[in-house]
């Protein structure tokens, strides 16, 4: 059941004629600062659990950063997944067109519009909540997003990031914080030894590169692992290939689910027997002894195109 929402600290007593609250050094005191974060934490009984992997933002120059490396512009529509406390969403706000939250936590849902409305009330028609997980949700209100900026729960990053993608095709751009090790992960290239399934479905969508590192202290409870920044650019055209996404992803996770083996072995199972396999991975110009993480997204799709 979700608590009362209450208004939220370091409301300015009489907002000016700007959108955005200023100091007289010129900088924004809309966004949440650490005693805020605290503040309105307490105010609604929210302890941030381990279960959502919560990690609230405290550190307003870290939220500018994201934002500025995201390249958010004006014209853009935002989509931000797991607001929490609103720390990412208000320097959204501050740039954007229009942001969407989608929270999955019904007490922080509750809050957070109260929260805009507080610091950001010239701009809070431009905010819309869904109170939803991302994972199961299927159209946005209002304008189609053209970028996702998000600092993703630790243990469901990767499959979130590809059903946004997947879901919603007009996302050009794309910023996530994610655990470093993920990070390093969805950016790696094929010959490292943390490429895989995500890197490849992840490229499938988008071209990927790390984009920054994030220290624990800008984190309240700060976690006991480093963050990492990932830049994601949609695909100016979809990969050219005449099998189907589910084709090609049903190939990778294959190839990695036994990714010591040569891509004979263990594409065995896939293709209905070691031969078979051989068979389609000569057909696509890739060597059978090869390992899955030694292959680009295209080869895998090549290999899905020569299933017999």
């Amino acid at each position: 059941m979700s608590s009362p929402t209450p208004e939220a600290p370091g409301t300015p007593d009489a907002p000016g004629t700007s959108d955005v609250p200023g100091t007289s050094d010129g900088t924004s005191d809309a966004l949440l600062g650490p005693a805020d974060v605290r503040e309105l934490a307490a105010a609604l009984g929210v302890r941030p659990t381990k279960q959502r992997g919560q990690n609230f933002v405290i550190d307003a120059n870290t939220v500018r950063r994201i934002v500025r490396t995201a390249g958010v512009g004006a014209d853009d529509v935002v989509v931000e997944v797991g607001p929490g406390l609103g720390s990412l969403t208000l320097a959204l706000l501050e740039v954007a067109d229009r942001v969407t939250a989608v929270e999955i936590d019904d007490v922080l849902a509750a809050a957070l519009p109260a929260t805009v409305a507080a610091r950001l009330p010239g701009r809070a028609e431009r905010f819309a909540l869904v109170n939803a997980d991302a994972m199961q949700i299927t159209e946005l209100p209002g304008p189609a997003p053209t970028a996702l900026v998000a600092n993703l729960p630790y243990n469901v990053a990767v499959p979130v990031l590809l059903h946004m993608l997947e879901t919603f095709p007009t996302i050009e751009r794309t910023l996530v914080m994610v655990q470093a090790e993920v990070a390093d992960r969805l950016a790696a290239g094929p010959g490292s030894r943390v490429y895989g399934v995500p890197s490849v479905k992840a490229g499938w969508y988008a071209e990927v590169k790390r984009a920054g590192a994030i220290g624990r202290n800008v984190f309240w409870p700060a976690p006991n692992v480093d963050s990492g920044l990932v830049s994601l650019v949609r695909r100016s055209e979809p990969l050219k290939t005449t099998a189907s996404k589910r084709e090609v992803f049903a190939v990778v996770d294959a190839a990695f689910a036994q990714r010591r083996k040569t891509l004979r072995a263990a594409l065995a199972g896939w293709a209905g027997s070691a031969a078979a396999a051989e068979a389609a991975l000569v057909a696509a110009g890739v060597s059978p002894q090869a390992r899955g993480e030694a292959l680009g997204v295209e080869e895998f799709a090549r290999i899905a195109e020569h299933k017999q």
